[in-house]
């Protein structure tokens, strides 16, 4: 299990409440998955973490933020480092819902942005994350118009993440580093850099 501070622990620990919370009315997660939410949901994400240097600064962007997976766990864990997030979800009541713990848990790096991704302008991030968003093709497409120019994208892939990589390879350039996930032994955190069209 990651190490974090009594404090980061607290608030993800309040964090999970609000999520059970919301769950019924507008279901962000698998319902049966909030039992072991520090196991299935938070220490997956965390794993982002350990293929970053421990201090990073400037601008973060989670799209399809959702329930807050990535985006939520990892502006809690560097809320004290001077990076600013902003969270794209175009459902409305997931914006909501965002807002909501953004506001409980007193975090001051963060906003949300309730718009399409491809729609808005692009946001020039040095860092971004998706988690089970779109299949890599696509989400390349959204890390191209969104990541500036020495900007690396965190992205968290499932099984068919080696076929993803091979069909994406037909219509992008990108550099790619891959680790496996510590949650599932098929699945991998991709990270992407320098992507272009093919």
């Amino acid at each position: 299990m990651t190490d974090v501070s009594r404090e980061t622990e607290l608030l993800f620990e309040k964090y999970r409440n609000l999520m059970a919370t919301w769950n019924p009315k507008i279901n962000l997660v698998a319902s049966s998955t909030l039992g072991e939410f520090r196991e299935r949901h938070i220490e997956d994400c965390l794993q982002i973490v350990s293929s970053l240097p421990k201090y990073i600064s400037g601008k973060w962007v989670d799209i399809g933020s959702g329930g807050g997976l990535p985006g939520l766990v990892l502006a809690i864990y560097y809320r004290e480092q001077s990076i600013d997030f902003s969270f794209v979800e175009s459902d409305k009541r997931k914006c909501q819902f965002l807002r909501t713990v953004i506001r409980e848990l007193g975090l001051e790096n963060v906003d949300v942005i309730s718009e399409r991704i491809e729609e808005i302008t692009p946001l020039n991030a040095d860092y971004l994350s998706a988690r089970a968003l779109a299949a890599l093709p696509k989400l390349l497409g959204f890390v191209e118009r969104h990541l500036g120019a020495n900007g690396k994208a965190l992205l968290m892939k499932g099984r068919s993440w080696q076929e993803e990589v091979e069909l994406a390879r037909k219509e992008w350039h990108f550099e790619l580093e891959h680790s496996p996930s510590t949650t599932d032994a098929e699945a991998a955190i991709l990270k992407v850099s320098g992507v272009s069209h093919a």
